[in-house]
């Protein structure tokens, strides 16, 4: 069992909680308009190919630094859902937390075995519209909404996280019908909102594709506040808000 790897982080904060050693994965079926990661996208792009053993061992070098645990991330990991549950194995063999973060995309039998060594998903809901979602991504919504569901069937704890980009996931009726959905599971633990930045833009002109959201600006903080407002009417555990 190998799984092609983009790159490893050593003291990631953000995914997860506590210090968290951080596996990006190739591979995405995707195509995000604002991805932060659009190198990830070719499964067999530039990158390691490592069995899960070799990625245990690249863990085990920082092991005494993590206070969290691992987080399989991408692209989208659940494209190698047989190289995760592999991993995420050898992590609960040796009482390692494990979280997965993922589109909710892919959803078959093999993202259910995943989900079995799985201690906390992070799932990103990028718009609740269908066909604003398509619009963003290039697939179909009702799979990650699927997803979810099937998270609250078997109480997996959940984060979500939705990006705030203007003029595509700002507007107020999304924010609420977005709100009202999500408000519905109650294995949602947290939820953040992720303004969008600039700082992919590299990538994109590195991998030679078009970036059309080169002149979208970063929300402001009023943006932001008013996402957050809007959020927290329906009683979300938005992250911002107990900071």
């Amino acid at each position: 069992m190998k799984g092609y790897i983009n790159s490893f982080e050593s003291f990631g904060t953000k995914d997860g909680p506590g210090i968290r050693f951080v596996v990006f994965l190739q591979g995405c079926p995707l195509r995000c308009l604002y991805c932060h990661n659009v190198d990830t996208w070719d499964l067999r792009g530039k990158n390691y190919i490592e069995t899960p053993e070799e990625v245990m061992k690249e863990l085990y070098k920082v092991k005494g630094f993590l206070t969290g645990g691992i987080t399989v991330s991408g692209g989208e990991p659940l494209l190698q859902a047989s190289f995760v549950t592999e991993l995420f194995k050898l992590c609960k063999a040796e009482g390692i937390h494990t979280a997965l973060d993922t589109s909710g995309y892919i959803f078959d039998e093999h993202t259910k075995e995943v989900l079995e060594y799985t201690d906390l998903v992070l799932l990103d809901i990028k718009h609740i519209d269908k066909k604003m979602y398509k619009e963003l991504t290039s697939v179909d919504l009702e799979p990650t909404l699927k997803f979810l569901e099937y998270l609250q069937e078997i109480n997996k704890p959940t984060w979500l996280r939705y990006v705030l980009v203007p003029g595509y996931t700002d507007d107020n009726k999304d924010l609420d019908n977005w709100a009202k959905f999500v408000s519905k599971f109650d294995v949602v633990k947290r939820v953040d909102i992720l303004p969008f930045h600039q700082m992919a833009f590299y990538k994109w002109e590195k991998t030679n594709r078009e970036y059309k959201l080169k002149d979208t600006p970063t929300p402001t903080k009023e943006e932001i506040k008013k996402a957050e407002d809007i959020f927290e009417k329906y009683n979300l555990p938005l992250y911002e808000a107990r900071d």
